[in-house]
This record gives structure tokens, sequence and C-alpha cells, in this order.
């Protein structure tokens, strides 16, 4: 149960970031519910591999390499899923801030 109310959680909240034109563009309600499948399925198998590969340079950087793979994962997810685009390095990275942002605080809210 969990598992769905964080896939909604996010779905919204990528719809909410498209919809203000923060860096990502999704076609509708359904394409922001495939993307968030598929955003989770990368963080959960993708990104700790990716993670710990970049462990050097994350300490050097005092974490915030973090970003640029949460960054990478939406620019990743983007290539996968019909109907979603990401306006450059940039604005993927000022999404994935925003999208932690906002899910964060929806969470809060409903939780």
């Amino acid at each position: 149960m969990n598992f769905i109310v964080t896939w909604l959680i996010t779905a919204v909240s990528l719809y909410i970031i498209s919809r203000l034109s923060f860096g990502i563009e999704i076609k509708d309600a359904g394409t922001a519910v495939v993307a968030a499948l598929v955003l989770g399925l990368l963080n959960a198998f993708v990104r700790p591999i990716l993670a710990f590969l970049a462990l050097p340079i994350t300490i050097l950087t005092l974490g915030l390499f973090a970003l640029v793979l949460n960054a990478l994962m939406l620019i990743l997810m983007a290539a996968l899923v019909k109907g979603v685009k990401v306006q450059g390095f940039f604005g993927a990275l000022f999404a994935s801030v925003l999208l932690s942002i906002l899910t964060w605080v929806i969470s809060a809210i409903i939780r």
C-alpha cells in the first residue's frame, strides 16, 4: 500500500511541476502516472548502481553529486516514456530538486 501512495504522490508532483513549466513537460495525467512508475523503477534498480559507482565523486562534492544523479534519472525516464520531455540538463536538475521538495511536502500533508 505504501508503494502505491508514494507512486501516486510522485505522479501528482510530476504533473504539477510539468504544468508550472519547471524543466519538464508531460503530455497528460496518464503519462505522469506512467512516468512516476518508470522513475520509481529506475530509482529502485539503476540509481543504486550509479550511486555506488559515483561514491568517490559524491564524497568529494560533499553529497552534491546526488543531485546530478537525480537529474540523470529524470533524463533517463524521459527517454523511456513517450510524452515526457526534459528541457536540458539544468532543466532536469531544477525539476529534480522541485520534485524532491514537492513530494516531501505532499507526503507530510497526507501522512
